[in-house]
């Protein structure tokens, strides 16, 4: 009898799933204006970023939805992700079981290496065809290649980036809502949870989907818990967590002893104002030793509104503008909460600066930028890569998947990755996929980490480190490491002086994050063809669980 409980409760568990998802709500949050984003002709205004000509708040008032003066700086961004599970595949062949988040919009930009965050005009379209499990990878096949930060010819054919399972509400239009149409007034959030089930189930990925979002920006970012299809007895909530993240509500701040979580079968949306600029993470704060180890891990980042500046606009003069805003002003030097001090000397930089390369910015690649208000032009780059470092200990993964109890104190990360991939995974182009009990390929670690810097230009890299377990070092070999931020901050003293030092090696704690520059700049120490390293010197982490020759390295490209 006893044994007879223990096969017959699990699938008795696994049957129930699917009443449990019909007999809640997925919704998603997308709207194409705000209070602080008035768009009231619904051109798409909102939809693009404007360039910065100024603060759009100057006065003293603490009510930002009257006390705007200036222009509605920034955009509307939205962004949907899946909670649930998946597998991944490492560099030794071994498939790990995850608990993940998975993309459920911007499909095709995730599978290109790029952010899946959109404007409300890619986010509010409907997919004109049926969707299919394991979209995209589904659709291509395996050995697809992409475009963007892999900078790989072969483009992926799935090009759709709006909401999945998004439609029209047809009971809103039927009771005379909707303005009399039923498209495309009547997408109101309304979703086809069938499709939102094809795409999401065992769809996770690692890192988490990628997110990217403008200083100024209203961000909606919804979570839509699709359960976890191999532990159908874990009933398991999700929350989304923006680790770091400044001047956050703690009821979107994902701590569920504060804010809310989402049940399977339902779906939330987050909000937030980027306020200010720097590399940061996201993460699930249930149980947070066992969902970070698990896989539900991922990076974002915040460009600032010195990208925004006009063609031949000064910095400094630029950066002084942004002290007249309450939001992100310096009051005076000894302000430590200051986020971006004016330099201490006046460079006269413009942007773009004299000298950049130009052919890094493509319509699919990544683009030129600065990765901080810097006002001197210090932190500019030509292209910039998210290396997000973790680790896996397959033990604690299997025992998470067939039912038995996690040791915690056990816990012993024996895989070792670059954006979700160890050596010799790491310098493949293109997404890799992974066949899953579904019998479907999923794109299970879409960003990967070789490293292409044109030749002359400057690389920035987000470094964060989201390891539950252990230190981790990179070292880079050839070309010295700039540090120019830590943990979001700019690092400049409140004079005005930059604190930016050179260096061969960083080390990062879990829940710490570096932003670095590569500089290639002097062609002829880096002629284009040039191949450099990027590395751990900790051996026993230059490996595959028993395997040597692989763990945390990738390749630098000059080309």
């Amino acid at each position: 009898m006893k044994k007879l409980f223990r096969v017959g409760l699990p699938l008795l568990l696994f049957c129930l799933a699917p009443l449990v998802v019909s007999a809640q709500s997925f919704r998603v949050q997308c709207p194409t204006s705000t209070i602080t984003h008035p768009d009231p002709s619904n051109s798409g205004v909102n939809s693009s970023e404007p360039a910065y000509n100024g603060p759009t708040y100057t006065g003293t008032s603490a009510d930002y939805t009257t006390g705007r003066t200036g222009p509605a700086n920034g955009a509307i961004k939205c962004q949907q992700i899946g909670g649930g599970d998946g597998f991944s595949t490492m560099g030794d062949g071994t498939q790990i079981y995850m608990f993940s988040f998975g993309p459920l919009s911007g499909l095709a930009d995730i599978a290109n290496g790029l952010p899946g965050t959109e404007f409300p005009s890619v986010f509010n379209t409907v997919y004109p065809g049926t969707f299919l499990p394991g979209d995209p990878a589904a659709t291509l096949g395996a050995g697809s290649g992409g475009v963007g930060i892999n900078a790989n010819p072969v483009p992926i054919g799935f090009t759709y980036n709006g909401a999945v399972g998004l439609a029209p509400d047809v009971d809103a239009h039927a009771n005379g809502l909707c303005g009399g149409t039923a498209q495309p007034s009547c997408l109101n959030g309304h979703v086809d949870p069938r499709a939102i089930i094809d795409v999401g189930v065992m769809n996770g990925n690692i890192p988490a989907p990628l997110l990217a979002m403008d200083e100024d920006d209203e961000v909606f970012f919804t979570l839509t818990n699709v359960g976890m299809i191999m532990r159908p007895d874990l009933f398991e909530q999700h929350t989304v967590h923006f680790h770091g993240y400044p001047n956050a509500s703690s009821f979107y701040d994902g701590v569920p002893d504060a804010s809310v979580a989402i049940n399977i079968g339902g779906s939330f949306t987050y909000y937030y104002f980027a306020p200010d600029a720097g590399t940061y993470f996201w993460h699930c704060h249930i149980t947070p030793p066992e969902h970070l180890q698990m896989g539900m891990v991922g990076q974002l980042y915040v460009r600032p509104r010195q990208d925004r500046v006009p063609a031949g606009g000064d910095l400094f003069t630029y950066l002084g503008y942004q002290q007249n805003d309450p939001r992100t002003k310096c009051d005076t030097s000894a302000d430590i909460l200051c986020s971006n001090p004016l330099p201490a000397v006046n460079t006269g930089a413009t942007n773009p600066p004299a000298v950049y390369n130009a052919a890094a910015s493509g319509t699919n690649g990544p683009r030129p930028g600065y990765a901080y208000n810097d006002g001197d032009g210090s932190t500019f780059y030509d292209v910039e890569y998210p290396i997000q470092i973790h680790g896996f200990d397959p033990n604690f993964h299997f025992v998470g998947m067939t039912f038995n109890p996690e040791e915690f104190n056990d816990m012993k990360d024996k895989y070792f990755l670059l954006n979700g991939r160890s050596y010799p995974d790491t310098v493949t182009p293109g997404p890799l996929a992974t066949q899953v009990t579904d019998g479907k390929m999923h794109f299970s670690q879409p960003l990967p980490s070789i490293i292409n810097i044109p030749a002359g230009g400057k690389a920035l890299l987000r470094i964060d480190d989201l390891d539950v377990t252990e230190y981790q070092t990179l070292a880079s070999l050839g070309i010295p490491m700039t540090v120019i931020g830590f943990n979001a901050k700019l690092l400049r003293d409140q004079a005005g002086n930059n604190l930016y030092y050179n260096t061969n090696s960083i080390t990062l704690g879990g829940g710490e994050s570096l932003d670095v520059i590569l500089d290639a700049s002097d062609t002829t120490k880096y002629p284009s063809g040039s191949v450099f390293y990027l590395y751990t010197p900790n051996l026993d982490h230059l490996s595959n669980d028993a395997e040597n020759f692989g763990g945390l390295m990738t390749e630098v490209h000059i080309n």
